[in-house]
C-alpha cells in the first residue's frame, strides 16, 4: 500500500518528468532577484561606505567638517578614533571619528 501511494501521483514510479528543468527554473527568479538588489542596494551601499573610510582616512588639522549631527565646525586635532573641533572661539568639541559626515564645502 506504501508503493501504491508514491505511484499513483506521479509517473515513473514517483519522479516527475522533467523535474531537473522545474527545479532550475524555481531557482531563475530567486537568482534576478538577488542580481537586482546587488545592483540597486549592495553595491551602491558599499560605494557610500569605502567614499567615507576615505573621506576620514584623509581627514587633517584644519578641514572644515559637517558632523552627523549637523555641527560645523574646524578640525583641531585628530587622534585614532577621536576628532577634535572648533565650533566657536574657544570651544572645543570631542567627536567620534565616525560621525563626520562630509567636509564642509566653502
Amino acid at each position: 500500500m506504501f508503493g501504491l501511494a508514491f505511484a499513483m501521483g506521479t509517473p515513473a514510479g514517483g519522479q516527475a518528468a522533467g523535474g531537473g528543468q522545474s527545479a532550475l527554473m524555481n531557482l531563475v527568479p530567486l537568482i534576478f532577484m538577488f542580481a537586482i538588489f546587488y545592483f540597486l542596494l549592495i553595491r551602491p551601499q558599499q560605494k557610500k561606505a569605502k567614499e567615507h573610510r576615505t573621506l576620514l582616512d584623509s581627514l587633517k588639522k584644519g578641514d572644515q567638517v559637517i558632523t552627523a549631527g549637523g555641527m560645523h565646525g574646524k578640525v583641531t586635532a585628530i587622534d585614532e578614533n577621536v576628532v577634535t573641533l572648533e565650533v566657536a572661539t574657544g570651544v572645543n568639541v570631542k567627536i567620534n571619528k565616525g560621525f563626520i559626515a562630509s567636509l564642509k564645502k566653502d
